[in-house]
């Protein structure tokens, strides 16, 4: 829940004798609760906490939810999306790593085969909650990016990596668009 202090005008009349109405702030404090699942243009009212209309009655007050940008995570839905940047060598033989999520729990990622670049797994039920059903949970995919070393290889290890590879050319120009 978050507390958010707001000033409204209320309309009181100068006298009992004249027609005329003066403005007056006030500040009153409004409990929020951002619920689990609440997408990002989701509005929250309350009502007569708004500006007087022109007939001294109050309007009503919304609050809109506005995401904010996560630097690991990205929103669609009731799934996030991240990716994952891993060594050469992991790719090639695998790794076992944990990512931390947006609650600070654990996601244990395990690959025991080739992961190649742009490569997508999905984590069932690590996404967001869903707004109306709080057991329903979304998914978790992620992109697999591959960093290759730096530098150059000698000779004798060029011909190693030929003999533990064993691959034919597979060189081939085609319209990827």
């Amino acid at each position: 829940a978050v507390v958010s202090t707001q000033s409204t005008g209320t309309q009181h009349r100068v006298c009992d004798q004249c027609p005329n109405l003066r403005q007056a702030i006030e500040t009153e404090e409004l409990e929020l609760e951002i619920e689990p699942g609440m997408l990002d243009g989701m509005t929250q009212r309350f009502s007569g906490k708004g500006e007087p209309h022109m007939e001294g009655e109050p309007g009503d007050l919304y609050f809109k939810v506005k995401t904010i940008r996560h630097n690991i995570f990205e929103r669609k839905g009731d799934d996030l999306y991240t990716n994952l940047t891993i060594s050469l060598q992991e790719a090639l033989v695998g790794f076992d790593m944990t990512l931390s999520h947006l609650d600070g729990h654990g996601v244990d990622i395990k690959r025991e085969k080739v992961t190649w670049p742009g490569a997508i797994i999905m984590k069932k039920g690590e996404g967001m909650p869903n707004f109306e059903n709080r057991n329903k949970l979304g998914n978790l995919y992620i992109t697999f990016d591959v960093k290759f070393p730096r530098g150059e290889l000698s000779s004798e290890d060029k011909d190693n990596v030929r003999k533990i590879l064993n691959q034919a050319s597979a060189q081939k120009a085609y319209n990827g668009l």
